[in-house]
Formats: C-alpha cells, structure tokens, sequence
C-alpha cells in the first residue's frame, strides 16, 4: 500500500463528509427538515439507477452515478444556490470553481484529474450521463416539492415558469421523465401552489 496515496484519499473521504452539514432549500418527504448535499446526492445516485431505463440515450450508469455523487461536492466551500436564487447565481460558477480547485486537489494526482473531469463534463452537459445526470438533479427535489404539496414552492412564492425553466433541461435527457415533471407541474399550478405566471 502506498500510504501517501492512502492519506491522501483519506483526506477527501473527510472532506467529503462534510457535504452533510450543507443544507438545501427542499424538505424531506413528510414535511421533514431540510434535506442536506449529501442526501441529495444519494438520492439523485439511486435514481439514476432505478430510472435510467428511461434514458433517451444509452448511459454508463455506473458513471452517471458518480456524477450524482460528486456533482455538488463543491457546495461544501461554494455553499447552496437556491435554484430561484437569481442574485446567487450570478457568483455561482466562480464560487464553485474556487472550490472545485480546493477540493479535488486533496486526491492523488490521477483520481483529482478523473473526478474534475466528472464534475465539468456535469457542468458541460454534452453527454448522455450529464444530460441524465441533470435530469435527476431536477428531477430529485421536485419528487420530494410534489410529496410535500408544492410546500417550498409556496414559501419562497416560486412562480410556474420558473420551476418549467429548470425543468426544461430534463426533455433533453428523457422525454417520458420530462411528462411526468410536466404533470407534476400542471397539478400545482391548477391547485394553487405556483404562481400563475404564463403570458
């Protein structure tokens, strides 16, 4: 065993776990407290999995889920961008960046190299496993929003066009998924939970 190497993926696995302490915007199922980075990731993994059938494309679904795993890993330092959060997002992309510098560079050599790779091909979405990757990350906290009756939608006063804007992503990874997020939205637009905002 190399144990430079070793303290080094130690080093990250720690780091890692911090993705725990970083809370999101959405709530558990029930109407449980907020969910954290790593639960989503977790979730988003197991979708993956159990959802990829619906895939537009062929994915490598063991890659798609690493992907899930580590796609917001750099919100550790960066911290949680709200979805709606337009004054946010105008300082995501550097925040992340800075961190994504920190983070990766905690692992050898080849694996920082292979797991920055991971992480920008999510940012780029040019592939399949990106693009699906994308689609469970939208798809993931409007599961859990629908489970809670638009709850989080109705605190933050989220708008229809809104939620459909970054829904948008997923017909581009499946078009049954992006039916079903479709569905979803209609309900809670007819019932009232987001704002009526169509032209």
């Amino acid at each position: 065993m190399d144990r430079e190497r070793f303290e080094k993926q130690k080093d990250f696995i720690l780091e890692a776990d911090k993705e725990k302490t970083v809370f999101r915007q959405t709530h558990l199922t029930n109407h449980g407290r907020n969910e954290d980075d790593a639960e989503h990731a977790w979730h988003m993994a197991l979708m993956t999995y159990l959802l990829s059938e619906y895939s537009d494309e062929k994915i490598d679904v063991a890659r798609t889920m690493i992907m899930c795993l580590i796609h917001d890993i750099v919100e550790i330092d960066a911290g949680d961008t709200y979805a709606y959060d337009e004054e946010g997002k105008k300082t995501q992309e550097a925040r992340e960046e800075k961190a994504a510098d920190r983070i990766f560079s905690l692992l050898p050599e080849d694996q920082a190299a292979d797991l920055r790779g991971i992480f920008e091909e999510f940012q780029e979405k040019k592939t399949p496993e990106a693009r699906f990757a994308r689609a469970m990350d939208n798809l993931q906290p409007l599961l859990l929003n629908d489970s809670n009756g638009g709850s989080d939608w109705v605190e933050h006063g989220v708008s229809y066009g809104q939620v459909r804007g970054r829904q948008d992503g997923t017909k581009n990874a499946s078009k049954d998924l992006y039916q079903i997020t479709k569905e979803i939205l209609d309900r809670h637009l007819e019932s009232g939970e987001l704002k009526d905002d169509r032209e």
